[in-house]
């Protein structure tokens, strides 16, 4: 069974787009960062008590301005989810039509998204659930429509505020607090940073240079590793954190719109396939899930963990998209056979490059046991059940010699 290669391109273009709005986010973030110690290099010449005096105030000022940032990108988020979560409904519902006769596209179920649901997805602690959306008058009407329309089995189904207040990150937190844990520790390190220079005779250049790099204010040009890789003590870990925060929150939300989409389609497909990204930065997790098939509401859904590039695709009723033999996914190498497991990617690899996904001393027996079991089920056994990796000690006992 074959499914449109366009999802596949989709998965690829949202990580793309993760790194559109994490630079927006880094940049606010990096700007007040940049202001404080360009505040900071002035001080150098003041007098004892004026230099502590001035130093007190820049600190404080530092705080407020990133506990303002923290609300400012959880707003941006929420704007930028809510847009996408309406975006890959009506993207995913195209495409099942695209699967249909001309004559009977209509009979494609949409999703309509709530107002309030990425609002809740980046700020409702799943623990409230119950005050916040369940008491909503709003949210017991569509539920009414809903159940009606699964009667009638035709109609609206719904991404609720209710749906998006179980949606946390892969830690349990929600976004707004992420950003506000970052504006926390990042006001704390800017400090200990500061008061350890001067407690030890550091110029304020040389303390400006360790906590920005070679950042300078209104950057907009750079990617968000360049961002990363130009900036100091004070930017680079929370920048890489609010890449991570941003991918993974765009991940779940597109993940969660398209699979309300197929729930709703069940007459069209009843399975969905979960795909991994081909190439060597895969985590252990996703490499074991790449390709196998699961019933809605009973398997995995990406994110399985922070940074998570994974999608899935619905496997579509062979009757109504017959079997293609042209249909691909993408991969670090470029095109490849749509159904091709990332076992099966792995096992064409060159050593190099498997030593690189695996770790040099797991290839022999990647490559050992591929040939006994075949590519997709010796990947699966490179990893437990939950996910983690075994180690090489129990692979040696388990398998022997490679």
């Amino acid at each position: 069974m074959s499914t449109p290669e366009t999802l596949y391109r989709n998965a690829i273009d949202l990580n793309r787009y993760s790194n559109s709005v994490a630079r927006r986010v880094i940049n606010a973030y990096n700007d007040i960062i940049i202001d404080a110690v360009n505040q900071l290099r002035v001080i150098e010449d003041l007098a004892a008590p004026d230099k502590a005096a001035r130093l007190r105030g820049i600190l404080a000022q530092l705080k407020e301005s990133l506990a303002g940032w923290a609300g400012d990108a959880t707003e941006l988020t929420a704007t930028e989810l809510q847009g996408l979560a309406e975006l890959q409904s009506e993207f995913v519902t195209e495409e099942l039509r695209k699967a249909l006769p001309v004559g009977s596209r209509d009979a494609v179920r949409t999703v309509e998204i709530s107002p309030q649901f990425a609002q809740s997805v980046v700020t409702t602690d799943p623990t409230q659930l119950n005050v916040v959306a369940l008491s909503d008058d709003l949210f017991a009407a569509v539920e009414g429509a809903e159940a009606l329309a699964r009667q009638a089995g035709t109609g609206v189904f719904n991404l609720t505020a209710a749906k998006g207040a179980t949606i946390t990150l892969p830690n349990g937190e929600v976004i707004t607090k992420a950003f506000r844990g970052i504006a926390v520790d990042q006001a704390e390190r800017f400090s200990q940073v500061v008061r350890q220079g001067l407690l030890t005779g550091e110029t304020t250049p040389s303390i400006a240079k360790r906590l920005i790099g070679n950042l300078q204010f209104g950057e907009e040009a750079k990617t968000v590793r360049q961002l990363v890789a130009a900036g100091g003590q004070a930017t680079a870990v929370a920048d890489n954190q609010i890449i991570t925060l941003v991918r993974t929150s765009i991940n779940q939300v597109a993940n969660t719109a398209s699979q309300q989409v197929y729930e709703a389609n069940q007459d069209i497909t009843k399975k969905y396939r979960y795909v991994a990204t081909l190439d060597t930065r895969t985590s252990s997790i996703c490499r074991a899930l790449d390709g196998r098939e699961f019933e809605y509401g009973k398997g995995p859904t990406p994110p399985q963990h922070f940074n998570c590039r994974s999608t899935t695709v619905p496997v579509i009723d062979p009757d109504i998209l017959p079997p293609s033999t042209t249909a691909t996914r993408a991969s670090k190498d470029g095109q490849v056979p749509i159904n091709q497991s990332y076992g099966e990617w792995l096992a064409k690899q060159p050593r190099s490059v498997q030593a690189e996904a695996l770790g040099p001393g797991k290839v022999a027996y990647f490559n050992k046991l591929a040939d006994k079991y075949g590519p997709r089920n010796a990947i699966a056994k490179l990893v437990r059940d939950d996910g983690a990796e075994v180690t090489l000690e129990q692979l040696r006992k388990r398998y022997g010699p490679a």
